[in-house]
């Protein structure tokens, strides 16, 4: 891990950083009734990839990406009438707030993830982190190589 994550003088190393310094934490996520189209608008307009959903105690129960949406839209669903939780990925791989940055550089790319959620010890949804933001903490920790 050292050599992957070495580090300039004067930088600051990513050896030591977890998902919770790295997350983005103001989340647009929504309860399994919402209606599709809702979470088509959203994503559309806010450029996002996929939308959590979670239950009434802020845990996460599934998400739906644009490749559920697609899927439904093959199907000849009608995403004014369909509801998330008919569509979503219930089997969601997440992280947990002291996850280290190597790990979560590791899942990203074995599983070709663009972003992963992010779990509180409760299950509570917290966060979620981006390859972008992995490489944001990469430019800001002023590391050399990767």
């Amino acid at each position: 891990m050292e050599q992957r994550l070495a580090f300039r003088p004067g930088g600051k190393s990513m050896v030591e950083m977890v998902a919770s310094r790295i997350m983005v934490r103001d989340l647009c996520c929504f309860g399994k009734e919402v209606y599709c189209d809702v979470l088509v608008e959203k994503i559309f307009k806010k450029g996002f990839g996929s939308i959590p959903i979670i239950d009434k105690e802020k845990r996460l129960i599934g998400l739906v990406s644009e490749y559920d949406l697609l899927n439904a839209l093959e199907k000849g669903m009608d995403l004014r009438n369909t509801l998330a939780f008919e569509i979503m990925t219930q089997k969601v791989v997440s992280i947990k707030e002291d996850t280290a940055i190597e790990e979560v550089m590791d899942l990203l790319q074995a599983r070709h993830f663009i972003r992963v959620p992010v779990l509180d010890a409760k299950g509570k949804l917290v966060g979620i982190v981006a390859r972008r933001d992995v490489l944001g903490a990469y430019v800001k920790s002023g590391i050399d190589a990767l």
